[in-house]
């Protein structure tokens, strides 16, 4: 997806630990391509379902991708001050009038989330998640987002504990996330979880068998 983009004129313009962004040849829409985001769909359905607040960025398209691969196509948002941020992330956590309903759609998606996903985390308060749309406004993006270092300690101690939680087509490229923020894994760390995530797909398969 991330090589049909930049054939199109798309262009990079950012990377976090879970997904990279390309921006549009125009400049008004942005994707978010992650190789591996169990909770990418929770994060779709809370920006149609809190669409009407005008308090989340607009969604032009959520496509799942091959092997657990997330595709998110929205309008283009610039960064706003921490503080201006942290203030519409402690809104959030008191449920001010201003945000209710945001907050109600939040909550209703989250509980989704973390009754349906293992390893899901608490709500990220980062404040880079608060962002400006076109018009000024602010919105609050990525909220949802699953427990990375619970999820791949368990994939490289208790491999066989993964594979029972998450299905194989689900997790397909859960090494390939960018890990740009918390540095990536050496050769032999990448090599050696797949090795044994693999291993423990044979044991659930011989003993399914």
């Amino acid at each position: 997806m991330e090589r049909r983009l930049v054939a199109a004129g798309w262009t990079p313009c950012g990377a976090g630990d879970w997904a990279i962004a390309l921006r549009s040849p125009g400049g008004a829409v942005a994707a978010r391509i992650s190789p591996f985001d169990p909770t990418g769909p929770y994060t779709a359905a809370l920006y149609r379902e809190a669409a009407h607040t005008r308090q989340v960025p607009v969604l032009f398209e959520h496509r799942r991708l091959a092997g657990g691969g997330d595709l998110q196509v929205m309008e283009w948002l610039r960064p706003v001050p921490e503080d201006e941020a942290a203030a519409f992330h402690r809104a959030i956590a008191a449920g001010a009038a201003e945000v209710a309903e945001l907050v109600r759609v939040v909550r209703a998606v989250h509980e989704r989330a973390t009754r349906e996903l293992p390893w899901c985390g608490p709500l990220d308060t980062n404040p880079s998640n608060v962002m400006r749309a076109a018009d000024g406004h602010l919105v609050v993006a990525d909220l949802f987002y699953a427990d990375g270092p619970a999820l791949y300690e368990t994939a490289a101690t208790r491999p066989d504990l993964l594979v029972a939680r998450i299905p194989e087509p689900e997790r397909r490229f859960m090494t390939e996330i960018p890990m740009t923020s918390s540095g990536p894994w050496s050769p032999g760390e990448r090599a050696a979880l797949r090795a044994g995530i693999a291993a423990a797909d044979v044991r659930r398969e011989v003993a399914t068998t």
